[in-house]
């Protein structure tokens, strides 16, 4: 099987060359060919001339170059659309996520069509923790849905399933939701969760919880209109 493994990059110098060994440590252990996508969102920092240093080392990475910031969801998107592999994997570069919980998805991938990273115990301050379960509650409450974890950015997907979901501003989000709605099968896998390695997030608390709120509206409005319905016969 082949792998694709998309990563948004927005300011993540001071993370990156630690990213680059934890990859280094799990990809060639998947038993297959893999890709590395990542897609520098608008950083103003060092993060580019790193990424293309590691691109002129090592074919199987590829970088896709935004001509400013454009967020997660674009920066996900356009990796989506440049992957080739029969699975796409992502995480987020801030090494937060950790890669050598990826072999956990792809375990239960060929029983569904999307496994996402439930991150049980968080290492984030005490007040994102408390507005995080205040958000997937509402987010629960809103969709339907009983998803402990859609914002987590560790993900594995059928490439196919995918290319399927329409993605928007604020989707990154959503996946578990908006693949079930495509009537896919999805599951979720307890996976670490590690302290900021260095940086700082790019969006407030606050900032992250209103954006969220307003995309969950757009989100419960979609899956109450979608088109429900079976074809008995056709002539």
């Amino acid at each position: 099987m082949k792998y694709s493994i998309v990563i948004p990059v927005y300011n993540e110098e001071e993370c990156l060359a630690k990213l680059f060994a934890r990859l280094d440590e799990t990809l060639p252990a998947l038993g297959g060919e893999y890709e590395v996508i990542f897609i520098d969102d608008g950083s103003g920092d060092g993060s580019l001339r790193m990424l293309k240093e590691r691109a002129a080392k090592d074919a199987r990475t590829r970088i896709i170059e935004f001509e400013k910031n454009a967020g997660q969801s674009s920066a996900f998107d356009a990796g989506f659309k440049a992957s080739r592999g029969e699975a796409v994997i992502t995480l987020d570069a801030d090494l937060q996520n950790d890669p050598a919980d990826i072999p956990k998805l792809l375990e239960k991938l060929g029983e569904y069509d999307a496994v996402s990273g439930w991150r049980v115990r968080r290492r984030d301050g005490l007040r994102k923790r408390v507005s995080t379960k205040i958000a997937n509650w509402v987010r629960n409450k809103l969709s339907g849905e009983e998803v402990h974890d859609s914002a987590s950015s560790l993900k594995a997907f059928k490439r196919e399933a995918l290319m399927k979901v329409r993605m928007f501003n604020g989707a990154h989000r959503f996946m578990p939701t908006l693949m079930k709605m495509e009537g896919y099968k999805v599951a979720e896998v307890p996976v670490s969760h590690h302290a900021r390695h260095a940086g700082s997030a790019k969006y407030g608390v606050w900032n992250r919880m209103f954006r969220a709120f307003y995309d969950l509206l757009g989100v419960r409005w979609m899956k109450s209109r979608r088109l429900k319905y079976r074809i008995k016969g056709a002539d």
